[in-house]
């Protein structure tokens, strides 16, 4: 391709880096766009020799080196071919840091806009339609499964490529995602919260292990709140305050598991209000998880949870069957002994509660099998998780999931079994079918008779409502894992 006369090369070089953008803009799904291509400063284009025709070359400056690897994985093939398509001759990309104080990123136009805008790193705003860019499922990774930084307290075996990702968990990993890609810019504080065993350690420290890839200088500390507790504790004894606020003051990312334990601790509290003052103030990253959502934290200051609910809020959810049987085969995998998916299935249906009780029942076939000299199958998974088994259908009766529902939404016992139909009855009512059908082995009509004689039909219809709705409700899919595992107790 020539250069027009009236468009010097540099200018030229600028124009194919805008098409090229607005090509990919495109093709890709917004939110990946404006997560990894539109904050970069335009990339500089050269040719590889003297001759007009030759090769070119597109070279990107990066922010660091956790983006780089990310857009060379998942990007570069493609761009690579749509410079070439455009500039007309073979281009090649190479990636390369950026000096901190790089020029400001590129304005494109995006297909349907008025004009060019200037471009920012990340939209100000969480969109409900989050899609991440994940690598191929690989293995859970325990947090017992390898030793923690002694400086940082990271595990670095829990990274995202060691997190299974899934719909349970799409939005926090994607938002964890942004902040390993631009700490301290926005999603801060960021809050993790859902049940235990689900997944928020590992995520957490997916986060400071990538900061630490890109900055191994960085001030990062991981810890549990007991942790931040004990140490309010110890200064307070000794009067030594300077001390704890130079050691939490002056990080660059803090990660903090189960803020829950703050509760009722009003000198922590002031202490942690303030380490956290300070660490936004100088953009420093925070992120915290929970068993619930910051305005559900009991025994907290306000000033403390509008904080924690000021930046980014986001769910892990119970793994769904496709999640939980990924996990299976690719944590069996990595064992060295794969499991065939038909007893993947059979164990996924049977653990529903969280990946820590999913991977102990792994362990448990997979040892069974080890000792046994035998194949793994589903006899032999069945054979191997008896005890579990038998205690689940031991403790879980339709009786029990009647009154465990009853208490949880307040209403009474004899409302499972009553014609009444007010919304704040049949909805519990369904659920506790829902629950029936799921934990136990009665038949749709044995159901529908221990719910004052119902038809099997309105099992059915309750069973699919709530199942359908548990796809797409965060609030209803949370409170069925508390009513699962209280059951299940």
């Amino acid at each position: 391709m020539q250069v027009s006369a009236s468009m010097n090369t540099a200018e030229w070089a600028s124009d194919l880096w805008r098409r090229g953008c607005e090509r990919l803009a495109t093709e890709l799904p917004e939110q990946q766009f404006n997560t990894w291509i539109r904050p970069l400063p335009p990339a500089t284009v050269a040719g590889e020799g003297a001759d007009a025709a030759s090769a070119l070359v597109a070279t990107l400056k990066v922010p660091n080196h956790f983006k780089r690897d990310w857009i060379r994985r998942q990007y570069a093939a493609r761009i690579e071919a749509i410079l070439t398509e455009l500039a007309g001759r073979p281009t090649r990309l190479e990636l390369a840091l950026a000096a901190r104080d790089a020029a400001a990123p590129i304005a494109v136009a995006t297909p349907g806009a008025a004009a060019p805008q200037q471009l920012s790193v990340l939209p100000a705003e969480p969109s409900a339609a989050l899609k991440p860019v994940v690598p191929a499922p690989s293995s859970i990774v325990l947090p017992s499964q390898a030793p923690a930084s002694a400086k940082h307290r990271i595990n670095p075996s829990l990274t995202f490529d060691t997190l299974v990702p899934g719909r349970a968990n799409q939005m926090a990993r994607t938002a964890a995602l942004h902040v390993a890609g631009a700490p301290g810019v926005t999603y801060n504080p960021l809050f993790i919260y859902g049940g235990v065993g689900l997944g928020k350690t590992h995520l957490i420290h997916a986060v400071g292990n990538a900061l630490l890839k890109d900055r191994p200088d960085a001030r990062v500390l991981y810890l549990h709140a007991e942790q931040f507790i004990s140490d309010v504790v110890k200064n307070y004894q000794r009067k030594t305050f300077d001390e704890l606020k130079a050691k939490y003051h002056s990080l660059d990312l803090l990660l903090i598991d189960d803020v829950q334990f703050f509760a009722g601790k009003d000198r922590t509290q002031e202490e942690f209000f303030n380490a956290f003052e300070a660490l936004l103030a100088k953009k420093a990253h925070i992120i915290m998880t929970s068993d619930t959502y910051p305005k559900g934290l009991v025994d907290i200051d306000e000033r403390l949870t509008s904080r924690f609910d000021a930046g980014l809020t986001v769910a892990i959810e119970p793994p769904e069957l496709e999640m939980r049987v990924a996990i299976l085969i690719k944590k069996a995998e990595a064992e060295g002994t794969p499991m065939p998916e038909d007893v993947a299935f059979f164990v996924a249906k049977n653990v529903r509660a969280n990946v820590r009780e999913l991977e102990g029942a792994l362990r448990k076939v997979l040892a069974y099998a080890k000792f046994s000299h035998k194949e793994i199958s589903i006899n032999l998974a069945r054979e191997a998780l008896k005890d579990l088994l038998s205690i689940q259908n031991r403790q879980i009766g339709v009786e029990n999931i009647q009154k465990t529902v009853a208490d949880f939404y307040k209403i009474k016992v004899a409302d499972m079994y009553s014609k009444k139909r007010p919304a704040s009855i049949a909805r519990p009512r369904q659920i506790a079918m829902y629950l029936a059908k799921e934990l136990t082995q009665k038949s749709l009509p044995e159901i529908g008779e221990l719910f004052g004689g119902r038809d099997h039909t309105t099992v059915l219809h309750a069973v699919r409502k709530i199942g359908g709705e548990r796809q797409k409700n965060t609030e209803l899919n949370q409170q069925l894992h508390v009513l699962e595992q209280t059951l299940k107790g």
